[in-house]
């Protein structure tokens, strides 16, 4: 028998749940399926036709609460906070990693080169989850300075919580359990090899994902996952571990580039241009940061990228967007056209 209460379900989202329905959340999706947690225990189910959505944004994810008629998952529930991606190519299908999050933790190793471009880019995109994110630094008891390595990557990481752990050693442990109290869920986000499967087993206190041995070479392991889980945890807490990703692509949110990169953003406030391109104008406060050390132009340059990225993305997804880009083109144009001194 399990409490509700203890998969992370609150009472206010009783007036969600259709008629003669019961609760249940998602733990895994696939092959059509549905592998879900009820207060009688796991049990499979499949997802009625109505939920499939060709955008991949409404289908069933794991995290998700649902609406079960006997064997039928009827309903997915309005979800709190989403974990999305883009998928990959040029595309603007989405896919929902894990919903109904409390936290993200991005994930990275300490063994081997810091990546910070890696860790601000998942940053940015646990932001417009509506989740808080928390970057945790795996393979403590491979580095020789963890608190240097764990300084470095908290200067980037603007009002995040940076940890370091070992699953090998335990260091650590407890604060990754002091994020995920009882009800409370968190998706782990990141590369393959950096140690995700291990920290899941640690936290569980059992072997919960398969794990394969780390390279001498780099200290990094190799893919394990394979699907997303929801998992709980002793003490109530619930870990979605997620597959590796070799590519993560926003899907349309400026605002989780613009809370990750709140430096930059609070510095082109102060800029003399409204318009500025923080290159060669006057009176720029990005590139005065840049020129007295303050500002690492590689952060600006992620920024650019993500920005560049996020807007593209944003085209692809909303009608509304692109009909107003071609509008702005084409007053542009209008403009240049009837200057009076334009050469003809």
């Amino acid at each position: 028998m399990i409490f509700l209460s203890s998969l992370g379900w609150t009472p206010d989202r009783e007036a969600q749940l259709p008629a003669g329905t019961e609760a249940a959340r998602v733990a895994r999706v696939d092959r059509g399926r549905l592998t879900v947690l009820t207060a009688d225990g796991e049990r499979r189910v499949h997802p009625a036709a109505a939920l499939h959505d060709e955008a991949g944004v409404e289908s069933p994810a794991v995290g998700d609460w649902v609406a079960l008629r006997g064997e039928l998952a009827v309903a997915v529930l309005p979800r709190r906070s989403a974990f999305t991606r883009t998928v990959s190519g040029r595309t603007s299908t989405a896919q929902v990693v894990a919903a109904n999050l409390d936290a993200v933790l991005v994930v990275d190793a300490l063994a081997g080169e810091t990546r910070l471009r890696r860790v601000e880019r998942y940053l940015a995109v646990a932001w417009s989850s509506g989740a808080t994110p928390v970057v945790v630094l795996t393979k403590a008891d491979l580095c020789d300075d963890v608190a240097s390595a764990v300084a470095e990557v908290a200067e980037d990481a603007l009002g995040v919580e940076v940890l370091a752990v070992s699953s090998v050693t335990g260091e650590g442990l407890d604060a990754v359990h002091a994020v995920l109290g009882p009800g409370r869920t968190a998706a782990m986000v990141g590369p393959s090899g950096v140690g995700k499967s291990s920290l899941a087993n640690a936290l569980a206190g059992r072997a919960v994902a398969p794990t394969r041995q780390v390279r001498e070479s780099d200290g990094r392991g190799r893919h394990t996952t394979t699907a997303r889980e929801l998992h709980l945890l002793p003490g109530g807490g619930l870990l979605v571990d997620t597959p590796g990703m070799r590519e993560l692509a926003l899907y349309d949110d400026l605002d989780g580039v613009d809370t990750a990169y709140a430096d930059i953003v609070g510095l082109a406030a102060q800029c003399r241009f409204r318009d500025c391109e923080h290159r060669t104008e006057p009176g720029c406060a990005v590139a005065a940061a840049i020129d007295d050390g303050t500002l690492d132009p590689g952060r600006l340059l992620a920024w650019r990228k993500l920005q560049r990225e996020a807007h593209r993305q944003l085209l692809r997804v909303d009608a509304r967007a692109r009909a107003e880009e071609r509008a702005r083109t084409r007053a542009f144009f209008r403009a240049i056209r009837d200057q009076p001194n334009r050469v003809r």
